[in-house]
């Protein structure tokens, strides 16, 4: 039987809701369809963190899951790089 593979995409962690909650922001640009101009875009996604080793302006890894609740469909892989504090 052949694995499955999930949905993975990097962004930016902007806050923490609660124990084993965080929230990640994902980043893009879009073309304007008639205009030509590149626009910023943002997509807010509810991430479940297991062990809350993620804290805030982490670069984090994140994959597609089962849906842990209401708004929560996405798990913390792995911190890509920690946020540099001071």
């Amino acid at each position: 039987m052949q694995e499955r593979k999930h949905k993975t995409l990097a962004g930016v962690v902007i806050g923490s809701s609660g124990q084993k909650t965080i929230k990640v922001a994902i980043d893009y640009m879009v073309k304007h369809p008639k205009y030509g101009k590149y626009l910023r875009r943002r997509t807010r996604l509810a991430v479940h963190d297991e062990l809350n080793q993620a804290g805030i302006d982490d670069k984090v890894e994140i994959a597609e899951s089962r849906p842990y609740s209401k708004t929560k469909s996405w798990r913390l892989v792995k911190v890509l790089q920690k946020a540099v504090k001071g």
